[in-house]
C-alpha cells in the first residue's frame, strides 16, 4: 500500500469507531425510549366471583417476552434490515442479491454471542450476581438463534444451492412472528407448547424498584414553589431532572411546557463541557477531552425528544432513524476502509461490516446489564437479534427480490455461499462453548451476569477466545489456508 492508502486507512477507521461512539450514544436513549413504552399499562375492569363487585385492575400492556423480541431485538437489529430493504429496491433486477451476504450475518451473529456476553458478565458489580429468571423463554429464545442459522444453510446449500425461490424466502419471513408467538406460548405456559422449569420465575420489572420519575403533579408543584419563592420555573425543573438522573417517567401524556423545559434542558446538558469527574487534574483533562469528543453526538440527539412524550415512541423512533443513519456511515466507510487496505471484502464482512451492525445491539445489552434487575433483557436481546437478522433482515429484502425476479424478469435470485458451511460449523461448535460457560457460571456462581471479580473477568476473556477462534479459523478458511 501507498503512504496515501496508510493515511487513507487510518482516517477511514478512526471515522467507524467516532461513529461506534455515536451509536453507543444514541441507543442508551433508544433504550430510555423502550422502557417508556414497556412501562404503558392500562385499567382492566372486571367481576369479581366471589364478591360480584366491579374490580378494576392495572395492568401492563406489553409482555415481556414479545418486548424482547419486536421492541429490543428488533430495534436494535433495524439498521440492518432497512439498509437491506433499501438496497435490495434499489437493486431491483439484479440476479445476485446484495445487501448483507451470509459471511456478514454469520460474523454478526459470533460478534453478538460472543462480544456482547462477555461484556455484559463483567458489567455489573461482584456484589451483583444477575441471572436469567424466565428460563423458559430464554431456551426458546436460543433454540430459534441456533434454527436460524441452520435454516440458512438449509435453503443456501441443500434444498436449492445458491438459490433463493418464492416460498424459501416467505417462510424465513414468517419464522419471526412463529419466534414470537412460540415466546408469548412459552411466557405464558400454554399446554403442550411450553417447557417448564424447577427454578423459572416471571419477570416483575425491567429497572431497579429504586429508580423515581418525574410525573407531571412534580413538575406541577416545582412550579408553584417557584412561583412563591426565589427559584425560577426552569431552575425548579433543572433541580428535577439533578434528583432524578436524568430517567423520566412514561405516565399519561405531559403538558406542553413539561416538555419543553425537559427539551431545552437535553440542548443545555449538551452544552456543558465542564460536568467532568474526579479531584485529579489528568483525569478532569482526560474527561473534557471525552466530553469534546461527544459533543457533536450530544447536540445531534437533544434533537430527539425527552422519552415522556407519547409514552416513549416518539424518542424510540426518532432514535431509529439515527441509529440507522449512522449504521449507513459506518457500512460505507468499511467498504472505503476494504478499497483502499485491499483486504478480502468477504474478510472485512465477517469482521468490521459485523461489528459494525452489532453494536447497537452490544450497547443495548450493555445497557440492559447495566440498568435491569435480571440477566433476560440483556441475553434474549442477543438471542433474539440473530433470530431477527435471518428471518426479517434477509427475509425481507429476499421476498422483495425474488418477487420480482419472477413476476418481471422470469428468472431466479441468486446468492453465493462462499465458505459458509465451513464458517457455520465452527460458529455451532463454539456456540456451544459459549452455553456451556453460561450455564457453569449459573450453576456455579449463581447467575450468567456479574459476580466475583476473578471468575467473571475469566469468563470474560474465555468467551472472547472464542470469538478469536471464530474469527481466524473463517478468515484462514477464506485465504485457502485450511
Amino acid at each position: 500500500m501507498s503512504s496515501n492508502d496508510v493515511m487513507l486507512g487510518v482516517f477511514y477507521t478512526l471515522a467507524i469507531v467516532y461513529c461506534f461512539l455515536g451509536l453507543s450514544a444514541i441507543t442508551s436513549r433508544f433504550f430510555q425510549g423502550m422502557e417508556n413504552i414497556v412501562q404503558q399499562t392500562r385499567e382492566v375492569s372486571f367481576q369479581d366471583s366471589d364478591t360480584g363487585r366491579r374490580v378494576v385492575k392495572t395492568q401492563r400492556i406489553w409482555n415481556y417476552a414479545v418486548a424482547d423480541i419486536t421492541l429490543l431485538a428488533f430495534g436494535t437489529s433495524f439498521p440492518q434490515i432497512s439498509l437491506a430493504t433499501i438496497d435490495a429496491c434499489l437493486n431491483l433486477g439484479n440476479l445476485y442479491a446484495g445487501g448483507l451476504g451470509p459471511g456478514t450475518l454469520v460474523g454478526s451473529a459470533a460478534c453478538d454471542l460472543f462480544l456482547i456476553h462477555a461484556l455484559c458478565i463483567i458489567i455489573p458489580s461482584k456484589e451483583s450476581i444477575k441471572k436469567v429468571v424466565d428460563l423458559g423463554v430464554w431456551a426458546v429464545d436460543l433454540a430459534w438463534s441456533l434454527w436460524a442459522y441452520v435454516w440458512l444453510y438449509i435453503i443456501l446449500l441443500v434444498w436449492t444451492p445458491e438459490v433463493i425461490t418464492i416460498w424459501e424466502a416467505g417462510l424465513t419471513v414468517l419464522q419471526f412472528f412463529i419466534l414470537v408467538l412460540h415466546a408469548y406460548a412459552q411466557d405464558q405456559s400454554w399446554p403442550f407448547i411450553s417447557i417448564s422449569f424447577l427454578d423459572q420465575i416471571k419477570r416483575e420489572s425491567w429497572i431497579p424498584s429504586e429508580k423515581t420519575f418525574i410525573t407531571t403533579a412534580a413538575f406541577n408543584s416545582s412550579l408553584e414553589r417557584s412561583s412563591e419563592g426565589s427559584a425560577d420555573s426552569e431552575g425548579a425543573v433543572s433541580a428535577l431532572l439533578e434528583e432524578d438522573d436524568g430517567h423520566i417517567g412514561a405516565g399519561e401524556m405531559q403538558s406542553w411546557s413539561y416538555t419543553k423545559y425537559l427539551w431545552k434542558q437535553q440542548f443545555e446538558d449538551a452544552l456543558a463541557l465542564n460536568r467532568c469527574c474526579g479531584t485529579k487534574k489528568q483525569p478532569q483533562r482526560f474527561c473534557l477531552i471525552y466530553e469534546i469528543l461527544v459533543f457533536p453526538w450530544k447536540f445531534l440527539f437533544a434533537l430527539v425528544p425527552q422519552p415522556n412524550v407519547c409514552h416513549g415512541w416518539v424518542a424510540f423512533v426518532s432514535s431509529l432513524f439515527f441509529i440507522t443513519g449512522i449504521s449507513y456511515v459506518v457500512t460505507q466507510l468499511t467498504n472505503l476502509l476494504g478499497d483502499v487496505t485491499g483486504i478480502s471484502s468477504f474478510v472485512i464482512a465477517l469482521t468490521v461490516v459485523a461489528t459494525g451492525a452489532s453494536w447497537p445491539d452490544l450497547a443495548a445489552s450493555a445497557i440492559a446489564a447495566h440498568r435491569q434487575a435480571t440477566a433476560d433483557s440483556a441475553i434474549a436481546n442477543i438471542t433474539c437479534s440473530n433470530s431477527v437478522n435471518i428471518f426479517i433482515g434477509i427475509g425481507v429484502p429476499w421476498v422483495i427480490n425474488t418477487v420480482y425476479n419472477r413476476v418481471v424478469l422470469n428468472n431466479v435470485l441468486r446468492v453465493p455461499a462462499g465458505d459458509l458451511s465451513f464458517i457455520l460449523i465452527v460458529y455451532f461448535i463454539t456456540f456451544i462453548f459459549c452455553v456451556l460457560v453460561l450455564i457453569a457460571r449459573r450453576y456455579f456462581i449463581g447467575g450468567e451476569l456479574g459476580g466475583p471479580r476473578n471468575w467473571a473477568w475469566a469468563s470474560c476473556i474465555f468467551i472472547l477466545l472464542l470469538w478469536m477462534v471464530f474469527l481466524v479459523l473463517s478468515c484462514l478458511r477464506v485465504y485457502n489456508v485450511i
